[in-house]
């Protein structure tokens, strides 16, 4: 069985796009209908995730924890327990693609850290050409990346279980487990076959992390300097990855 934990802190916005996206990948016909398990695991949720997510054939787990490194260990435990094998992240505010699950296992590594495609830049105002440009210019969207997303993340049950999962961290908690998976060996495919869509919106629930990163964007160029690169770059479609 194929386990994925979705960990979510007020997502009503996102979780049903969120849900529908995986719901799609567990029926891929590459995974020979083997069973797929999805918990959402509805951290102090206060607004209506936990009702949009109950319309979908989905477990729920729900914590008080405010910590999205204790919700995603809350998560990967009981997918444990009910006896998965591998172990795929995400988060509520991003969309998988339909073949996410089937590309993650057919790397045949004991971990796959995937890189993300990015959305929704008119949230950041009248910084959103900038914060793009800046993403672009740095991120490195190809095989042999060095990037680590929860929102993109599967490792094998036996090497989760032999690392001891997910630390209680607020913030960059899919670093520090990738970190201690490098340290002690594991398989990492660093692969940019699994392909995801995240949300680009520039403040989300805790300081540091991507949303933060994205953020900094903006301190990215002197006032002035991508003026004309705005301007030539108006009327032409974005680039961008198809899911």
């Amino acid at each position: 069985m194929i386990g994925v934990c979705i960990p979510a802190h007020n997502e009503e916005r996102h979780i049903e796009d969120c849900l529908r996206a995986v719901m799609r990948a567990s029926r891929h016909p590459r995974l020979g209908r083997e069973p797929v398990r999805i918990v959402v695991v509805l951290d102090h949720c206060e607004d209506e995730t936990a009702r949009r997510a109950a319309g979908w054939p989905v477990e729920l787990l729900m914590v008080q924890a405010r910590n999205v490194g204790m919700a995603r260990a809350a998560g990967a435990q009981h997918l444990l327990n009910a006896g998965a094998r591998w172990l795929a992240f995400t988060d509520a505010d991003t969309c998988v693609s339909p073949g996410w699950l089937a590309d993650q296992l057919s790397l045949n590594a004991e971990v796959v850290c995937g890189t993300v495609s990015v959305t929704g830049w008119d949230a950041h105002g009248e910084f959103a050409q900038r914060a793009r440009r800046a993403f672009a210019t740095h991120y490195h969207d190809r095989d042999g990346h060095r990037h680590v997303h929860g929102a993109n993340l599967g490792i094998a049950a036996h090497t989760y279980r032999r690392i001891g999962g997910f630390a209680a961290l607020t913030c960059s908690e899919d670093q520090a487990l990738v970190d201690k998976l490098e340290a002690g060996g594991a398989h990492i495919a660093w692969s940019c076959l699994p392909r995801v869509s995240t949300s680009a919106r520039p403040y989300s629930r805790v300081e540091g992390g991507f949303a933060t990163a994205l953020r900094m964007g903006w301190e990215a160029e002197p006032d002035g300097a991508g003026a004309q690169a705005d301007r030539d770059e108006e009327g032409r479609a974005p680039s961008s990855h198809c899911l």
